[in-house]
């Protein structure tokens, strides 16, 4: 986590300083609904810009420094959004739930042991029906810099108990290096209502 909180110290390549142009996408559409939370807001554009629209919206991260940049802006755009230090890990210390759940750029950090602790984590702060939108850099995409890549596999065997996948499908995640941005998945995940004949 040093290696992050290091990076919001400058610019790094991800933070570009404005909405992921499918987050815009899936707020246009109606897909993001009631209160949403960013896990792995960094310095909070895709956080802002939903609570622009007049959605209450909490963004948690684990660096002090990215949660540091995201009070600043709300408070120089006069623009409230609940913006919180917090381990992806441990979601249920937020003592809340929302009905969508963004992502953009933490699920491929996380090692194959540390994705099952994640699931735990999101499930304890998702409501029963709510949606997971996670942006993630695929397999797809060439070379080895930046995260790992993640296989439309690897999300589905992650998400195969208690959750409904609604589509996985190409996408690019915008960065500052290229214009084109890189290779990547949009997943639209359901938590189920039930699972088994038993709810979850």
């Amino acid at each position: 986590m040093d290696f992050f909180n290091s990076a919001y110290e400058g610019i790094p390549s991800w933070d570009i300083g404005r909405p992921q142009k499918e987050i815009i996408r899936l707020a246009k559409d109606g897909e993001i609904s009631g209160r949403v939370l960013d896990a792995g807001c960094g310095t909070g554009e895709n956080a802002l810009y939903l609570a622009s629209l007049g959605f209450e919206v909490w963004g948690v991260d684990a660096a002090p420094s990215a949660i540091k940049k995201a009070k600043e802006k709300a408070q120089e755009r006069e623009i409230s959004v609940n913006f919180l230090v917090c381990d992806a890990f441990k979601l249920q210390w937020l003592q809340n739930k929302f009905n969508t759940v963004i992502d953009c750029g933490l699920f491929h950090v996380f090692s194959d042991e540390e994705r099952p602790i994640f699931v735990a984590s999101l499930t304890s702060t998702i409501y029963r029906g709510g949606k997971y939108f996670m942006l993630c850099f695929n397999e797809h995409e060439p070379g080895t810099y930046g995260p790992r890549r993640v296989t439309q596999a690897e999300i589905r065997v992650t998400f195969s108990k208690g959750w409904e996948i609604n589509y996985i499908r190409e996408d690019k995640f915008e960065t500052l290096p290229g214009p084109n941005g890189v290779n990547a998945w949009l997943s639209s995940i359901t938590r189920l209502q039930y699972n088994d004949s038993k709810m979850i």
